[in-house]
């Protein structure tokens, strides 16, 4: 009886194992937000992992998550390590490829709690109301992450993520095109006063020469 049972459990995992291997190897996640500004503001958020920490979902789930960049700070070669709790894990981000204001390719590598390597691309377009953005994870599915994916949804789980990191992108960007509109407002008050200030101290046209005192 024993060995029937053993050996229907078996075939039975037989069957679920090869269900596993029949699942998509490959997975994409994308979601996309427009954000105020022009596109070199959401791109500078993005492009500089520095900036990270005003916008990234992930960035805030351990306040005592340890964060390590490299040189250059910024663009292609940059790159971003963090070790934290269970839910941050440890891992680390490479800047592959950077366009000006328009799109940030991004090796991203999960250490802990498991291995994993993906790449996540950003792409910026101007539209009326601001800059589109394009959050896109694409990665390979291992035996395991095929068996994760029968009880949970990568896009809906990833996705979350990805809206709530949108949402931060356009606060932070609204906080940057704001500070910039204020700027451009000062300098052209302080321009205007200049030329004020200058025009008061030519004498006006036809106005008589002050002669200089004699000595």
């Amino acid at each position: 009886m024993f060995k029937k049972i053993a050996t229907g459990v078996v075939a039975v995992l037989a069957l679920f194992a090869g269900f596993i291997t029949t699942r998509p190897d490959t997975y994409t996640v994308t979601r996309t937000a427009t954000v105020p500004g022009t596109p070199d503001i959401a791109f500078g958020l993005v492009n500089d992992f520095h900036q990270w920490s005003q916008w990234s979902p992930w960035d805030n789930l351990d306040p005592n998550m340890k964060r390590s960049f490299g040189e250059p700070a910024s663009g292609v070669g940059a790159t971003y390590g963090w070790t934290g709790n269970n839910d941050v894990g440890e891992g680390r981000m490479t800047i592959l490829e950077a366009t000006a204001n328009a799109s940030v390719r991004i090796k991203l590598e999960f250490i802990k709690p498991f291995e994993d390597t993906s790449i996540t691309s950003f792409t910026f377009k101007p539209d009326d109301d601001g800059t589109t953005v394009t959050w896109t994870m694409a990665g390979d599915h291992n035996f395991m992450s095929k068996a994760m994916c029968l009880f949970m949804d990568m896009d809906q789980m990833i996705g979350k993520d990805f809206e709530k990191g949108l949402a931060s992108l356009k606060t932070a960007a609204q906080a940057e095109a704001t500070k910039r509109a204020e700027a451009e407002a000062a300098r052209k008050v302080a321009e205007a006063k200049a030329a004020e200030e200058a025009a008061a101290a030519v004498p006006a046209e036809g106005a008589p020469a002050v002669a200089a005192p004699t000595p």
